[in-house]
């Protein structure tokens, strides 16, 4: 394997590596967001149960 292989090999690595990272913190970022929405209705949910049957 010549120079240039290696170092597109390891430049690939280096670029694919650097995607997982952005993918992961993408990916919290989106779950974070996810559960703060179900938390929310949740407790717009128990509010309107909670008035519901306290009348």
């Amino acid at each position: 394997m010549s120079s240039s292989d290696q170092e597109n090999k390891d430049r690939n690595r280096e670029i694919a590596e650097n995607e997982a990272r952005r993918e992961t913190a993408s990916n919290v970022r989106v779950s974070t967001w996810a559960i703060a929405v179900a938390v929310i209705a949740g407790v717009i949910v128990f509010a309107i149960a909670w008035g519901w049957l306290g009348r």
